[in-house]
């Protein structure tokens, strides 16, 4: 277990082995014996730095051992190690070259949170959803074979990403093919108590030896020459033998040679079993099964590992955050507002798949168990067992961040949305999310849900709208809907007593102005507000209209608003195809008369943003107020900046 103590913080601290260690080949020229103090020195650089940027911990810290004894045996980067999500991946950075800019992680024009194929040639296939390192492992091993190249391709995932049904697909294709592919599960939810594991790690050890191997071709042989039933009973036999100890036998039916579980903190287990798999005796994919621990050797971690999947900046010795907040998240108020409604409606129901806290759904899962329902890393299964509880008069509320919602769109399209069944989308974390990337931005929801018929589209731009929108979509009941929310702190408006339901497809006018309009759609409200009030001492006083609905369009506010204005400018926090598209759709398209107004359109840039603050997330795409009010003065100087110019590399 690392003990930190104050004195030990220092950013020159030495690091004996660690320091010595800059690609993997350098690890290789260590003895076995050495790699338990190279884990030491590892998973406290971890903790170290994460201390100072966020991020990932639990899972990295579990995967220390394993990253090691990996690089030791296999020949990376020419062996090629998949890493699924990516969360683990800090100490894999670490070791493979990045050990100088790591504390640059998750900063502006720093290091990636998750593996990214530009960043290093030991970052195989670029992560940050999970469940994908098989299909690409075997998309890779293929490509070996046509190559004539004998590499191994590894692909390591964890025991969540595994209950993802494109896994299982991935694990059937590969078996059928029997392409010579490792998969090694990072099981870091199960326990197993010391004399199953020493028994499973010894069996382990002889099933992949040489000698185990050619023992059973030798009994393949003999098998031959006995009548057919006595050699079924030898290899049922044998299967028994192995599933008895290691449950693997689901993995056998899928084609793997299964091997396991073995205690993946342990290097005289993990040594000797990642050796025999590499001499590639057993000539079929195999499955490997490794326990671990989430935040392994830090105690913080270990006692809450939740709270130390994703962290932001903390204090090293305690574990405590540095950022604590009174102020509530939009995660939160979603929680809340729905916990209390589901008071009032029996019919409420929530669903997620393994965003619980992220969401706010742990304050609905503690008052409401039986009505919550956390399905694991299957947002597919989540979006149609929806639609299943909609048939049957339920209204299910499916709580999905943006990103993940866009596994689910076939789902979405064909299982909800022809159907007109009322799921109710909570989209968490609509926009841009800061340290996490491009991989977690919410950029495609309102582009892709705006296409389909029959839906309802709103957004939140304050805590007292996502209430009222909640409120909202209780009430819809023939056909879906979605309200989407930020990933950050709410504003901290006045809530009033009693917030009541929206009418459906009526926006607001926040503020009466002349020439130019600002219409905002989501939470880029207040910045808007920002740019105007900064317009004052100019003499310049925009209309400023908050949309609500991306679908249906409130056409008579924006009517009164074309006919009444110059310029209009819309704002969301989305990718082309969304409010704005749909704006100029109606004007182009459906109006009736023609405009003389002139409509531009500020939305996220047509590439994918990379990680920073927030703050400069906004300035990059012309979204913060600043850049809002620049806007405005561009087009009332007749000088027409087109948004390409916030927004270019």
């Amino acid at each position: 277990m690392i003990k930190f103590k104050k004195k030990t913080l220092k950013n020159n601290m030495e690091y004996k082995f660690l320091d010595q260690i800059n690609f993997p080949e350098d690890l290789r020229d260590y003895k076995i014996k050495d790699l338990k103090s190279i884990a030491k020195e590892l998973r406290h650089k971890t903790v170290n730095i994460v201390s100072k940027t966020g991020g990932h911990l639990g899972a990295g810290l579990g995967v220390v051992e394993l990253t090691l004894a990996l690089h030791y045996i296999f020949d990376t980067p020419k062996d090629k190690l998949i890493w699924d999500v990516g969360h683990q991946s800090y100490p894999h950075k670490i070791i493979t070259g990045r050990k100088e800019r790591i504390e640059t992680l998750r900063q502006g024009g720093g290091l990636y949170g998750f593996v990214k194929r530009s960043e290093s040639e030991y970052d195989t296939f670029g992560t940050g959803h999970s469940s994908t390192s098989i299909s690409a492992g075997l998309g890779i091993k293929i490509a070996q074979e046509l190559k004539k190249d004998n590499s191994k391709v590894i692909c390591v995932i964890g025991d969540g990403a595994l209950s993802a049904g494109m896994a299982y697909e991935a694990l059937n294709n590969a078996g059928a093919m029997n392409k010579e592919l490792i998969v090694i599960l990072n099981d870091n939810e199960m326990s197993i108590d010391r004399p199953v594991g020493a028994m499973s790690s010894y069996l382990s050890k002889l099933l992949s030896s040489n000698s185990y191997s050619n023992i059973r071709s030798i009994i393949k042989k003999i098998s031959t020459k006995f009548p057919k039933s006595f050699a079924k009973t030898l290899h049922r036999a044998e299967e028994f033998s192995k599933g008895f100890v290691s449950g693997g036998t689901l993995f056998e039916e899928l084609g793997f040679f299964y091997l396991g579980p073995i205690d993946g903190h342990n290097f005289d287990h993990l040594i000797p079993v990642l050796k025999n798999i590499k001499s590639n005796i057993i000539n079929k994919p195999i499955f490997l099964h490794v326990i671990t621990k989430k935040g392994y050797g830090y105690k913080p971690a270990e006692k809450s590992s939740d709270k130390f999947h994703g962290v932001n900046k903390f204090d090293i010795v305690t574990g405590s955050s540095l950022s604590k907040t009174n102020v509530k998240s939009f995660s939160q108020v979603f929680g809340e507002t729905l916990s209390e409604e589901a008071s009032k409606d029996e019919k409420i129901v929530a669903v997620t798949a393994a965003m619980t806290s992220g969401t706010g759904l742990d304050i609905f899962a503690n008052k409401h168990p039986k009505k919550f329902f956390d399905v694991g890393i299957a947002e597919q299964h989540a979006v149609t067992m929806c639609a299943g509880l909609a048939t049957e008069g339920f209204k299910p509320f499916a709580a999905i961040y943006s990103t993940f919602l866009q596994r689910a769109y076939d789902q979405i399209v064909h299982d909800v949305a022809i159907q007109k069944l009322p799921v109710r989308f909570a989209i968490d974390r609509a926009g841009q999310v800061g340290a996490d990337g491009p991989t977690h931005t919410g950029s495609f929801d309102i582009a892709f849900l705006s296409a389909l018929p029959n839906f309802i589209i709103m957004a939140a731009a304050d805590e007292d709208e996502l209430i009222r929108m909640i409120k909202t979509a209780i009430l819809i009941d023939d056909r879906p809907s979605s309200f989407r929310f930020p990933r950050r702190s709410v504003i901290g408006t006045n809530i009033a007593n009693e917030l009541l339901h929206l009418e459906i497809g009526k926006g607001r006018i926040i503020q009466e102005g002349n020439s130019i309009a600002l219409v905002n759609f989501g939470a880029r409200l207040e910045a808007c507000k920002q740019a105007i009030e900064s317009l004052k001492p100019r003499g310049c006083y925009p209309t400023l209209m908050d949309a609500r609905f991306a679908k249906p369009l409130d056409t008579i506010l924006l009517e009164n608003i074309l006919d009444n204005h110059e310029f209009v400018i819309t704002i969301e926090e989305g990718s082309i195809g969304g409010f704005g598209s749909s704006v100029l759709d109606y004007v182009h398209n459906i109006r009736k008369k023609t405009t003389s107004s002139t409509i531009k359109n500020i939305i996220f840039p047509d590439r994918f943003v990379d990680h920073n603050t927030l703050e400069n997330q906004y300035k990059e795409m012309g979204m913060d107020a600043n850049s809002i009010s620049n806007k405005i003065l561009s087009l009332i100087s007749n000088e027409i900046v087109h948004l390409s110019d916030y927004t270019k590399k």
